[in-house]
């Protein structure tokens, strides 16, 4: 699944190539695409016809689009969602589900691609992203914590909540509601960084503990970002049907009895909520247990 660099490079993306273009059609093709648009396809492509796409957003792995109006048109790419920027003559996709034109003579569409059909996209009312924000959020993102690589995100506050919470880091790395974007790749990766075992309990956590942590989420999202994102098959790729190549540096995440960089103890693998860990057991140690 996309985490967020990942979003944020095909947010880029559309910034480039999508930005400022108004919408002259609107063509759904599987009614689950849009199924977090209540009121249907028809109404979603209505709503979008004749908008003009403001400037791209991204909170945690969500995009969306203004549209004027206190409108937003809000993404998620789900499993193996891809908004792709396509020439007009091009074939269509095994998996196409959306097709959006515009009324400029450039020559391409954006499409919605999406094999598993997790993802989609829909239309929302927008609300004050606070009191003193600069920008508004589609209504279904209000609940969303800010990312760490948002002005908005206070070290502080979330320092606070990891205090107060009976939980255990990688569980709070991954709460959306205490810091959205963070997924199980570099929350691993993340916690390699810092020498963080993934079930050590929060409330254990000092504040600078909890600096240096941050500073190595935003590390290696900043890395991930500089390499293209992390493509472990053909589902991820930017607008421009490209693949990032960030998966040949990872310390952690799917080395399985490699050996750790640092150390050269082999990673391990242990499942964790229906997902996998990787950690190195000699730089990462676990808890004490009573």
């Amino acid at each position: 699944m996309p985490e967020l660099p990942e979003v944020e490079v095909v947010r880029r993306g559309l910034e480039r190539w999508v930005s400022g273009r108004t919408v002259a059609d609107v063509e759904v093709l599987h009614p689950r695409a849009v199924r977090r648009h209540l009121a249907g396809p028809e109404d979603f492509a209505a709503r979008l016809r004749g908008r003009t796409l403001g400037p791209a957003h991204r909170r945690g792995k969500y995009l969306w689009l203004p549209l004027g109006d206190g409108l937003a048109l809000l993404c998620h790419l789900g499993m193996s969602g891809q908004l792709l920027v396509q020439p007009h003559e091009a074939p269509d996709e095994k998996h196409l589900r959306i097709r959006i034109r515009f009324t400029d003579a450039l020559g391409t569409e954006l499409r919605f691609v999406d094999q598993r059909t997790f993802g989609g996209l829909s239309v929302h009312d927008c609300v004050p992203d606070g009191p003193d924000a600069a920008i508004d959020l589609p209504q279904p993102l209000a609940h969303i914590a800010p990312d760490p690589l948002e002005k908005a995100f206070d070290p502080d506050a979330f320092h606070a909540a990891l205090r107060r919470r009976r939980t255990t880091i990688k569980r709070a790395l991954l709460d959306q509601s205490l810091i959205s974007g963070v997924g199980n790749i570099y929350a691993d990766e993340a916690l390699w960084r810092s020498r963080l075992h993934y079930d050590r309990p929060t409330a254990t956590l000092t504040r600078p503990r909890t600096e240096e942590l941050i500073a190595h989420i935003r590390a290696v999202m900043g890395d991930a970002l500089a390499a293209g994102g992390t493509s472990f098959d053909s589902l991820y790729v930017n607008v421009n049907g490209e693949s990032g190549y960030f998966d040949r540096s990872l310390d952690a995440y799917g080395r399985e009895g490699e050996p750790c960089r640092r150390c050269g103890t082999p990673i391990r693998r242990s499942p964790w909520m229906n997902r996998s860990s990787y950690f190195c057991p000699r730089c990462q140690r676990g808890p004490r247990t009573s």
